[in-house]
């Protein structure tokens, strides 16, 4: 079910001694940005992963509606930025929530499977794929925001 997965991060050392030059307003805004450009890596990937998926025959389209939106609720409960990246329009079918890619409801059949359909995953691979990339990213986005707030 869960897997812990362990990352190794290059450039921590310099990224610490910048952090400490900076205030806690200035690292957030800047670690904001670069989560989002991290995230967007992990995206773009489930994406490609999705339109595999998709059926060419039917207007709805899974690929159109993974998206990454700002996590409200962790930053409020915890103080740390985080983004989530999803298939909009969530665990149910609601059509209020239906994204530019029409409803897509059955995307979570496809990612988890049912009893008489074994699981297409999509998302799950894509985090597999490109954790390391996004973490890059991420090292590379914040060093090139502190050093605008810096210099």
């Amino acid at each position: 079910m869960s897997k812990i997965t362990r990352t190794r991060i290059r450039g921590m050392k310099e990224l610490k001694e910048k952090l400490k030059r900076v205030s806690d307003d200035m690292i957030n805004k800047g670690g904001r940005s670069a989560l989002r450009s991290a995230a967007n890596v992990i995206r773009k990937e489930a994406r490609l992963r999705a339109e595999r998926l998709d059926d060419p025959s039917t207007p709805e389209r899974i690929a159109d509606n993974i998206v990454v939106r700002w996590d409200r609720k962790t930053f409020r409960k915890t103080g740390n930025p985080a983004f989530k990246i999803g298939v909009q329009g969530g665990a149910k079918g609601n059509a209020k929530k239906q994204g530019k890619g029409g409803d897509t409801f059955y995307w979570r059949f496809l990612e988890f499977g049912t009893k008489n359909m074994p699981a297409r995953p999509f998302m799950r691979p894509a985090i597999d794929a490109k954790q390391q990339e996004a973490v890059e990213r991420f090292v590379e986005v914040y060093k090139k925001q502190l050093d605008k707030i810096i210099n």
